[in-house]
């Protein structure tokens, strides 16, 4: 199996099962850190309310981050072997949870089933009239004994044990020690804009939320710089932009402001050699400062919205600051000046953009 097939059957179902688990850990994520920030700022107390209105805000909330694993692990089985291979993933990821094994745990449960799932059809052959008999219960039940006892009799505490090293390691960094994971989580935000890098370094941050906030108060500002800066860019260096990029500047200052990385995407596209090193260096500087300044972000998401669920909200404003204006001056740097097109050239656009209807002629 060459490079790209391995790239393939790794990054392809942990993508499908990132994109089926993301609204269940926004949604549970922002009703979570809502009903903590509402009971801190009534009560004078943030911590996690228990009762009334708020702690039903908080039983919601508390719902999806306990949902998010288990889909996690049935979307990436589902991606790889269809339906048969969902029950299975789903199982082995809620015990992967239970166990203590977290988002890994998940993730690894999930690619057990499809694989094994894909092993059994491979394997096991009966005549056409049993084949749903095969989806529906021989190809779950053996799947979801492979991929549970997985976890329970042999994977599952090792990870366990890895998940809260990992955890206390990251959570024991401070100060000049949080500044290369600020760069490495930074950088892949912005260098490909909602792509697989960004969305494995959101992912990261998205599923420790509830243990290690201060992830997300980096990521958060990293995922909303590229917008952010290139905005401010055709603000400030006007001369660098064409007149429709610099239309789009208010349009993507708006989404960096929203968190959607994605609204960088136009201006990196056109120039991408220039563009995404800028995007890189600003999404790194932006969440190391976030690290830096200590910054708490309660969501599972970016941009300025998560302000209300955000510890430290001025040091929160200013990473997206610095990160920005790296952006923008990097772009005053490296990009060259617009240049309009000749009389000539856009004759030939002209042209080439009339639609003749023989038809009629």
């Amino acid at each position: 199996m060459n490079g790209k097939k391995i790239k393939d059957a790794i990054m392809g179902p942990l993508m499908s099962g990132t994109s089926w688990m993301i609204p269940f850990v926004v949604a549970g994520g922002i009703y979570f850190s809502l009903s903590v920030m509402l009971n801190g700022t009534l009560f004078g107390t943030p911590a996690q309310p228990t009762e009334g209105f708020l702690g039903q805000l908080n039983q919601i909330g508390s719902a999806g981050l306990a949902l998010f694993i288990p889909i996690l692990g049935g979307y990436i089985g589902y991606a790889i072997e269809d339906k048969a291979a969902l029950a299975p993933g789903m199982i082995g990821a809620y015990l992967a949870r239970e166990i203590g094994a977290g988002f890994i745990g998940g993730i690894a449960a999930g690619f057990i089933a499809g694989y094994t799932i894909r092993f059994l059809r491979k394997t096991i052959k009966l005549p056409p009239a049993y084949r749903t008999l095969l989806s529906i219960f021989i190809y779950p039940l053996i799947g979801t004994l492979v991929s549970g006892g997985a976890m329970v009799f042999l994977i599952g505490q090792p990870i366990a044990t890895l998940m809260e090293m990992m955890t206390n390691g990251l959570n024991s960094l401070s100060g000049a020690a949080k500044v290369p994971l600020g760069l490495l989580l930074g950088s892949m935000v912005g260098v490909d804009m909602g792509g697989p890098i960004n969305k494995v370094a959101y992912t990261f941050a998205q599923t420790q939320v509830d243990t290690l906030p201060y992830l997300m108060g980096g990521v958060g500002i990293a995922g909303a710089v590229p917008p952010l800066g290139i905005g401010l860019a055709t603000i400030l260096f006007k001369k660098k932009f064409s007149p429709e990029e610099r239309d789009q500047g208010i349009a993507a200052i708006i989404m960096g402001c929203m968190g959607i990385t994605e609204g960088a995407i136009p201006y990196a596209t056109a120039d991408p050699l220039r563009v995404i090193p800028a995007y890189v260096a600003g999404s790194a500087a932006g969440c190391v400062s976030g690290f830096l300044f200590g910054c708490l972000n309660h969501a599972p998401w970016g941009g300025l919205i998560v302000l209300p669920v955000v510890d430290n909200r001025l040091g929160y404003v200013a990473g997206a600051l610095i990160g920005a204006i790296v952006v923008a001056v990097l772009m005053r740097i490296l990009k060259p000046d617009y240049v309009p097109k000749g009389p000539k050239e856009e004759n030939l656009d002209e042209i080439e953009e009339l639609d003749f209807d023989f038809e009629e002629l």
